[in-house]
């Protein structure tokens, strides 16, 4: 009874904190004048709302002069699959055009930008280093240096700004799943992310961006804040997104994290697994057109309620799972896929779980980029911690 009691509390503060945090969109006031008579481009998507109103209806509606739209992963009104490539298009609701930045191209072209006074950038991150909303950021910064555009972010909250975990990316794994040397959980919001790629000379020649946050009210990095609408199409519960630091690394392997069904990334399993009671069979629907494994069955852990019955462990990554996901197939040789090692962000961890180092020898070696990455982070935070 007590446990029901403790996961009642922890819903209605974070329904509170949600009344008292305003996101940078709603604070009209500080940015209005900034982009009134001007020609607006805005990075947004499904997320990017203003209570239920998405972003570029809510700018429109203010009588501002939005041109166009830039999309990331996953599309603008409505989310595709992960991915999958976005095409250019024309918004039904606006008739303004949408440029994907997760199609033919990643990063806007020149022309893209012509007669273009200022972007709006208004993503919901989750603060994960592989979630790729960061790279369109950074790619998005450097655009606007170049065509001398300034960038202004409405910043919101990070649901795992809590806490900093897990190795510091190796620069020779940069890619779109990971473009600077942080952790893979770095525990600040987007906002103050864009700030560390300006000042940090992170963006292509040191190129500096124009840029300006427009800040959360009301928000520390230990606010518990319930995201309104799903961040991505297989993000669809915040215990999924509590979970996703330690489940995607899963997507470098052969374990399914459940795409396919009504919880992706609640669970993981594999048509071999043996001694699981869990079963599930993932099957082809929103969000995941094509889920590996479709149609077989699959036995593994069900994580559903992992936060609300182990509240203790929140705050560090869980590499439990991955090792004993690893010891179960060992006899794959195929467990790593190729996109591992950039999802870590190193070729160590792989190497490590290999070798059969346990959770703790796994760590100690993260500590000094962790207290390295901490000195330079503390330079760029808004909110206090």
């Amino acid at each position: 009874m007590l446990k029901f009691h403790l996961i009642g509390l922890l819903l209605a503060i974070a329904i509170i904190s949600n009344a008292q945090v305003k996101c940078g969109a709603e604070r009209t006031g500080i940015y209005y004048s900034h982009l009134r008579h001007k020609s607006i481009a805005v990075v947004a998507n499904a997320a990017s709302v203003v209570g239920k109103v998405n972003v570029v209806d809510t700018l429109l509606h203010r009588g501002l002069k939005v041109e166009k739209i830039f999309c990331p992963e996953h599309g603008f009104r409505v989310f595709s699959d992960a991915g999958q490539t976005v095409k250019n298009s024309v918004d039904s609701a606006t008739k303004l055009p949408v440029i994907s930045l997760y199609g033919k191209k990643r990063k806007p072209d020149p022309a893209d930008l012509k007669d273009i006074d200022i972007v709006v950038f208004d993503l919901q991150d989750v603060g994960v280093r592989c979630f790729t909303y960061l790279s369109t950021l950074s790619y998005m910064m450097e655009a606007c240096s170049q065509a001398n555009i300034p960038l202004m972010i409405f910043d919101r909250p990070n649901p795992n700004g809590f806490y900093i975990d897990g190795p510091v990316m190796d620069s020779s794994l940069f890619s779109f799943v990971g473009l600077h040397p942080v952790p893979l959980v770095y525990g600040m919001t987007i906002g103050e992310y864009a700030k560390m790629i300006n000042e940090e000379g992170w963006l292509k020649d040191r190129m500096i961006c124009d840029l300006q946050v427009i800040p959360l009210e009301n928000y520390t990095h230990q606010t518990e804040y319930v995201l309104p609408v799903n961040p991505s199409p297989n993000l669809t519960n915040m215990n999924a997104v509590y979970l996703y630091p330690s489940l995607c690394l899963f997507e470098g392997t052969v374990i399914s994290v459940g795409r396919g069904t009504p919880y992706p990334f609640e669970v993981y399993g594999h048509p071999s697994f043996k001694g699981f009671s869990f079963e599930y069979i993932p099957q082809p629907g929103k969000g995941s057109s094509n889920p590996l494994y479709n149609g077989q069955l699959c036995r593994g852990l069900d994580l559903r309620d992992f936060y609300k019955t182990h509240p203790r462990l929140f705050g560090r990554l869980n590499l439990t799972w991955l090792i004993m996901a690893f010891k179960t197939l060992r006899s794959d040789p195929h467990f790593f896929i190729d996109s591992f090692d950039r999802l870590a962000g190193t070729s160590v961890l792989r190497k490590q779980i290999i070798e059969d180092k346990n959770e703790q020898e796994i760590r100690q070696g993260w500590q000094e980029g962790l207290e390295n990455f901490k000195l330079i982070r503390k330079k760029y935070l808004i909110y206090p911690e």
